[in-house]
């Protein structure tokens, strides 16, 4: 059998083949500590699978809608309003099965072979897959450790041509944990305003998992709201990864178009977790900030465990539940079988070494960072970044 030059062209997901290969040295024994996955530990709130269990009960089984249930559209609207200040109708949202269809459908609609795509690095290891897929060609705006990963509206306007098409981004940031602030978002919408030729995915999957900051959405800016595709799901902030909910909300044009497309790939999201998803947005949320807090003090453990480390350079992320860490002190040390030429080398050093399963920067467009994720136990925190912490040290 020979496949098509297609699907050969795809790269697959770092995360998930890192993930994968720590599952299967589990499976032959080994006592692996995985930092690699981006799914908290957590259950799904009672709540919200009480209700699960309810819609089955009311015979809630069957076929829905493309574009969601009705009654779930309402509740993704009113959440946009109450928390983001952005007023959409029903008619200009969309239900996906996850965020990552959302954005991929997106994208499938907007890009062209040949249209530029901005990228701000680090971002997720999807989108330049999906641009890339889409004939797309992608644009990566390069950052670093000592500006939090961010991108200046100066930068941002510097990497616009005639040919960008679209921005995607997300904040909070998957796999940097920067969030950009209301000041920096707007800095960002002026220079857009100059760009009206430029769409924006503004992929705010993270939103819920925030510390001392509040995140804030480019769509709520009025000369922006045309322009805007934003993105949003149920995995992250409810613990609800397995649910396969995500949702996008924009112009009616574009939200028409992912119906088209989706409508042909995938049909009508879950039945069960759209009716659980109505009672996650408008139900009890401190379990939600229960999460949040135990993510908070897990993102501090591992700061300050990470710190104690001789060169590695670390920041305090604003969100998500990565740390990015830059390893560019450890890059062409060696060790017994070989030499460190790279992230990529790191990484699979000390799964080796140290059975710690981390991801590396490469797969971000940061080729001197590292992933570790903190959505596990405090514990397997503390026991990862001691093993971390010996390996590298007996780098030479």
């Amino acid at each position: 059998m020979q496949l098509s030059k297609r699907i050969d062209s795809v790269i697959e997901s770092q995360t998930l083949a890192m993930t994968k290969l720590a599952r299967s040295l589990k499976e032959q024994g080994k006592d692996i500590i995985s930092l690699s996955i981006g799914e908290p530990d957590f259950n799904t709130p009672e709540n919200i699978c009480y209700e699960a269990s309810n819609a089955m009960k009311r015979g809630e089984t069957h076929y829905t809608p493309v574009m969601g249930t009705l009654a779930f559209r309402k509740a993704i609207q009113e959440k946009l309003q109450r928390e983001n200040n952005l007023s959409y109708s029903t008619d200009e949202i969309i239900v996906s099965n996850g965020a990552k269809q959302s954005i991929f459908n997106a994208v499938m609609a907007l890009v062209n072979p040949g249209d530029e795509v901005i990228l701000p690095a680090p971002f997720w290891v999807s989108y330049p897959a999906m641009v890339n897929y889409a004939g797309g060609v992608c644009v990566e705006i390069p950052t670093s450790i000592e500006t939090n990963y961010k991108v200046s509206a100066e930068l941002l306007e510097s990497y616009i041509t005639p040919k960008t098409k679209l921005i995607i981004f997300s904040s909070p940031c998957n796999p940097s944990g920067s969030v950009m602030s209301e000041v920096e978002i707007k800095a960002w919408a002026e220079v857009l305003e100059r760009h009206p030729h430029v769409f924006v995915i503004s992929d705010e999957i993270y939103e819920k998992i925030v510390y001392n900051t509040k995140p804030f959405s480019i769509g709520s800016i009025p000369s922006m709201k045309s322009r805007v595709a934003t993105v949003n799901g149920l995995a992250k902030g409810y613990a609800m990864t397995g649910w396969r909910i995500g949702y996008m909300a924009g112009p009616e044009i574009l939200i028409k178009a992912c119906e088209k497309f989706q409508g042909l790939i995938s049909s009508g999201a879950n039945s069960i977790a759209q009716a659980a998803g109505i009672e996650a947005l408008i139900g009890d949320q401190s379990p939600v900030e229960d999460m949040r807090l135990q993510f908070e003090k897990r993102r501090n453990l591992m700061a300050e465990k990470l710190a104690e480390i001789p060169g590695l350079k670390v920041n305090n992320p604003e969100g998500a539940f990565y740390h990015f860490p830059d390893v560019t002190a450890f890059i062409g040390k060696s060790y017994e079988n070989g030499t460190i030429k790279n992230a990529d080398d790191l990484c699979m050093y000390l799964l080796e070494t140290a059975w710690v399963a981390l991801v590396s920067g490469d797969a971000f467009g940061a080729k001197n960072c590292i992933r570790l994720s903190y959505a596990t136990s405090e514990e397997q925190i503390v026991e990862a970044v001691s093993r971390i912490h010996q390996a590298l040290m007996r780098l030479n």
